[in-house]
């Protein structure tokens, strides 16, 4: 039975959701014009989605606990390698596109730049977004992993990272390279030059991490952890909620840079939504729909990469942010169709090249985004 097998078959399903969703994100995000973000019931929905970025982030967690690769040593070079593939995917999105002149007039004009884009060079290599975050969080939480053996303690750390992170946002390090870095700890900066900064983001990785360990104490037992997960997300959004609607200058600066009670709150419903979708998945029986998201989960990062190039470069045809939401729907047909293919293309050439650089990244096994 599932619950006495190591793997919680639950959260690969998640995650296959999370690929599916990040592409009808992506694609709304660049190519829905405001009215169609804001005012219609399938842009706000879609944009609403947008906002379950903790749930990718715990189940990261879970399965840093969980997986066979628990070394010092593997989480290190996973983080670094992560961090690579993170500038390596900006240099697709941003700078192909101004090399080769498609990149549209109105996206330039965003960021309020004058001069030429390629004086903007660095600047978009380092844009910071979940790959950053991910890889730079590996270096810190395979300490954690390696030292901290009480789950309580990991959680007491989360929890910490959550409580000092407004305390140290908008820290900054005016010396090169070290303000960068700053940056990638402390940002507040909006628009976002980095989306997500570890402090607090990496507390729910964290969060997720208790709970691998929790999931390792019960024996591999899935219905006891999705349980207590419901238990605790309760407790934390009742404890969030009042610090979120009553003191949310402080503790929720935005979805991006919030503080303690924001995390607390957005971790509470994250909890009690793998519940529900356990409740739902867990008598499901295999089919065809189940396989596809086992397969997106078991590529997560090479498709997390490729639909965010593949939707940058489409700015260059269909341009930024001019359409409705009935031209969108249509534009995520397409990228769902185009990353697919893409995918099975990288396969193939996998199968035939078994040294690839991209093998690692990709791989179910040797990846943390999964």
């Amino acid at each position: 039975m599932e619950q006495q097998t190591k793997r919680i078959a639950t959260l690969d399903l998640i995650k296959g959701m999370s690929v599916i969703g990040m592409i009808i994100i992506h694609t709304l995000l660049i190519n829905a014009n405001v009215k169609s973000q804001s005012e219609s019931v399938i842009g706000s929905f879609i944009v609403f989605l947008g906002r379950g970025t903790a749930i990718f982030m715990i189940c990261m967690g879970i399965t840093l606990m969980t997986s066979r690769h628990q070394s010092l040593k593997s989480a290190i070079k996973r983080g670094g390698m992560l961090i690579l593939a993170a500038f390596f995917m900006n240099f697709m999105k941003f700078i192909i596109p101004a090399i080769f002149g498609f990149a549209p007039d109105n996206f330039i004009q965003k960021y309020g730049w004058h001069g030429p884009i390629e004086q903007q060079y660095v600047y978009l290599v380092q844009l910071g977004d979940i790959l950053q975050l991910a890889g730079i969080s590996l270096l810190f939480v395979g300490f954690i992993r390696e030292y901290v053996k009480n789950k309580y303690g990991i959680l007491a750390i989360g929890l910490l990272i959550a409580l000092v992170s407004r305390e140290v946002s908008g820290i900054n390090i005016d010396y090169p390279v070290l303000n960068y870095i700053s940056d990638l700890f402390f940002s507040n900066d909006y628009p976002a030059y980095i989306y997500f900064p570890v402090f607090p983001w990496m507390s729910f990785i964290i969060i997720g991490m208790f709970f691998g360990k929790w999931y390792l104490e019960l024996n591999h037992n899935s219905r006891e952890l999705f349980k207590n997960m419901l238990y605790i997300g309760l407790v934390f959004v009742a404890l969030g909620a009042p610090l979120v609607f009553m003191y949310g200058e402080y503790n929720y600066n935005g979805f991006y840079h919030m503080g303690p009670g924001g995390v607390i709150y957005f971790a509470g419903w994250t909890l009690i939504f793998l519940w529900a979708i356990f409740k739902i998945t867990s008598k499901m029986k295999e089919n065809k729909f189940t396989s596809l998201l086992k397969y997106c989960s078991r590529n997560l990062t090479s498709m997390y990469m490729i639909q965010w190039i593949l939707i940058s470069w489409g700015k260059g045809i269909f341009g930024y942010r001019q359409h409705g939401i009935g031209t969108v729907l249509l534009l995520i047909v397409l990228y769902m169709i185009l990353t697919f293919a893409v995918q099975n293309l990288l396969d193939r050439l996998k199968k035939k090249k078994p040294v690839l650089v991209l093998e690692h990244p990709v791989s179910v096994e040797e990846t943390v985004l999964k």
